[in-house]
């Protein structure tokens, strides 16, 4: 994955919740706002305030009331919550539950660090030993859809309890203002106890000065600190920094017209610019491919350029496709790519791992962690370019097996929801409060690794939605035709979106990187013909037809990107195509390049299109993106997008070379027959 961005991926459901010991009251609050003070309201205002859930829906599992009790000898009032289980039937969602939600009117947490409140379990009804409370807001840009954050609050005991809850790690919510709803409820997988009732009480807001550790601290790269100071700082070490690559362009714009006018020769230029810039900003002592490069439109002078030496495991997943790339199309010798090879591998096994797996991000000079977070996503692609290498270079297979063995993807898989969970945060010790839902996303290809390995149940890949239900309204579009079906054993809820004369599953932000970076290693039209294949092919004819015939561009293809006149990196697409779905206005060649898997003679148009209109290639090929409107170009190399045009012009010009590697390998081999009865619009 790219710099982690919120809305890039996959609709979030419920996942692994943290859990939190009823304990003793924090002393010392240096500032409180109560939510619910039950001594205060009427029934007419609870009836008012709060509301009953079932599965989502109004219901009455949940039953509201005030209630008198005893707390340290004295008479007090608290909300008594009764629920009732609801019995599991056919359609049921994968995982139910009942919930009482408390409308909040746009409350504003920001300025307070922990939640906290009473509660017991009422004795003579009965109870389960844990419930789930959170906090809902809604999601900016995005009508009808919520920010959920929810933690387990466990142990609860018939004596009255308080419960502090860190809001640091309540994840879901990234800020903590426009709360729209309380939540506190009990959802299958959690309850023992079908039928029961609690009693609560002050219901509060604190701020102690001690909110714990948060999914967004920052990890300190100390040794990269002492090499910044020892090279002086600012310039110098910037200069410094430069001296570690490979290389360095000379220059920052190549004339389109001086390119060769035969496209199997301007495809090859392409490739060949596109390698000699993935393999110039690696860093050389340790063979990590540098995240990004940010140059100017008239200069590539170090004193103007930023150098982001950090990568992710997808920019070192991809850098083993790009030397694999590269030596299929000839660029380099087998010998120096296994050269290359080596001094990658040597830097892996000398870099910090979790449960096998390697973190999000790390400096490229230093090989230090820069991240608490391991990602589900990130760590497949990874693991797909090292599966990739060990059957293009079985000289490297004792290295490499070991590096795909060592982590486990039970590690991600949340067997409640059957789903993937988005990953891990280590300072927190606990999962990120998301799964991947959707099937057509780019974390496909991670669920069919999971399944190869044995790591997940084949029953996982039906698990995921082809379209979520239809009353999810927050959706771009209404899906048609969901309905249950079942083949080979397997039962799951099928479904599309239709626009104009088009049927097709949607990924989440209509992005071509979405839709096709799974096929740059998956031959998704050989393999899935009639799902997979035919959805790639009608979104990049969506692409196509949207961008020039509704948006009046001249040239298409949109995807996460660079933002040009900014240092903004933004999330582009057709809506349509999306659940969700991003906004347009940026066109990134990567995209361009990625629809030669698809529709080569138009992607071919394009990007001759993209080449005469607007100055956007440089030396190591074509730059991030360009707003089609103004011709404003982002003069960045990107690594992740740069390796994306590198694999698919390999396929395109080498006869699916990458393609068939990954296939022969017998993880894939072994999934195979799993992708390959299902028709998306039967």
């Amino acid at each position: 994955m790219r710099p982690f961005v919120f809305g890039r991926h996959t609709l979030a459901l419920l996942l692994c919740l943290p859990s939190f010991l009823a304990a003793e009251p924090l002393a010392g609050a240096l500032k409180q706002a109560v939510i619910a003070d039950f001594e205060k309201i009427t029934a007419d205002q609870l009836r008012r305030d709060w509301r009953s859930l079932t599965d989502g829906r109004a219901g009455k599992a949940m039953q509201l009331a005030l209630a008198k009790t005893e707390r340290d000898g004295k008479p007090v009032r608290a909300l008594r919550l009764r629920y009732e289980m609801p019995a599991e039937a056919k359609g049921s969602p994968p995982e139910h539950g009942v919930e009482a939600r408390l409308k909040l009117d746009d409350l504003d947490a920001t300025d307070y660090d922990h939640l906290t409140l009473l509660v017991r379990g009422d004795g003579e009804a009965g109870f389960n030993r844990q419930f789930e409370i959170g906090f809902h807001r809604p999601r900016e840009g995005a009508a009808g859809l919520e920010e959920v954050a929810r933690v387990r609050v466990s142990d609860i005991g018939t004596d009255w309890q308080r419960v502090s809850i860190p809001l640091n790690q309540m994840l879901g919510i990234r800020t903590w203002n426009h709360l729209s709803e309380l939540h506190i409820g009990l959802a299958s997988r959690d309850t023992r106890v079908n039928k029961g009732a609690y009693l609560i009480d002050d219901i509060e807001l604190i701020k102690t000065g001690n909110p714990g550790p948060s999914a967004n601290d920052q990890v300190v790269a100390r040794k990269k600190d002492a090499w910044d100071l020892a090279h002086n700082g600012g310039l110098e070490a910037r200069a410094a920094l430069k001296d570690r690559l490979v290389g360095w362009p000379g220059q920052a714009r190549v004339d389109a017209k001086t390119l060769p006018q035969d496209e199997r020769e301007l495809l090859l230029r392409l490739a060949a610019d596109t390698w000699r810039g993935l393999d110039a900003l690696t860093d050389r002592e340790h063979g990590l491919p540098l995240d990004r490069v940010h140059l100017t439109a008239d200069s590539v002078a170090v004193e103007q350029a930023f150098i982001g030496d950090y990568t992710s495991t997808t920019n070192i997943g991809f850098h083993f496709l790009g030397v694999i790339a590269a030596t299929e199309l000839r660029l380099i010798g087998r010998e120096e790519a296994l050269s290359r090879l080596k001094t990658t591998l040597d830097a892996l096994e000398r870099m910090e791992t979790y449960q096998g797996f390697f973190y999000n991000y790390y400096n490229t000079t230093t090989l230090e962690r820069t991240s608490n977070f391991v990602s589900f996503v990130d760590s497949t692609w990874l693991t797909a370019g090292l599966m990739t290498a060990r059957q293009a270079f079985p000289e490297l297979a004792e290295s490499l097996d070991r590096l795909i063995a060592q982590g486990d993807y039970r590690f991600f898989y949340d067997a409640n929801w059957n789903l993937m969970s988005h990953g891990y945060y280590v300072n927190l010790g606990q999962r990120a409060s998301y799964h991947y839902g959707a099937l057509y996303s780019e974390a496909r290809l991670g669920s069919l690794i999971a399944i190869g390995k044995g790591e997940a149940p084949e029953a996982h890949w039906f698990a995921m939605a082809r379209t979520y239900p239809n009353e999810f309204t927050w959706q771009s579009r209404e899906p048609s035709h969901r309905r249950e079906k079942e083949a080979n054993g397997f039962r799951w809820t099928g479904g599309y979106y239709e626009w104009r004369d088009y049927r097709y599953v949607p990924s989440w932000g209509g992005s071509l990187f979405e839709a096709l970076m799974p096929a740059l290693l998956l031959d998704e039209a050989r393999y899935a013909p009639e799902s997979l294949g035919r959805n790639d092919r009608v979104h990049t004819e969506i692409h196509r037809h949207y961008a020039l015939d509704d948006l009046e561009y001249l040239v298409w293809g949109m995807s996460p990107s660079s933002t040009p006149g900014s240092e903004r990196y933004g999330e582009y697409g057709v809506r349509l195509l999306g659940s969700l779905g991003y906004g347009d206005g940026v066109v990134t060649p990567h995209a361009a390049v990625l629809a030669l898997l698809t529709e080569p003679e138009a992607a071919i148009a394009n990007l001759r299109q993209l080449l005469e209109r607007y100055p956007v290639y440089g030396e190591f090929g074509f730059y991030d993106a360009v707003n089609p409107l103004s011709g404003e170009v982002a003069y960045n190399y990107l690594c992740l997008d740069q390796a994306m045009i590198l694999v698919a012009l390999a396929n395109h010009l080498a006869d699916h070379a990458v393609q068939k590697h990954f296939a022969a390998h017998p993880y894939i081999q072994r999934v195979l027959p799993l992708i390959g009865f299902e028709n998306f619009l039967d």
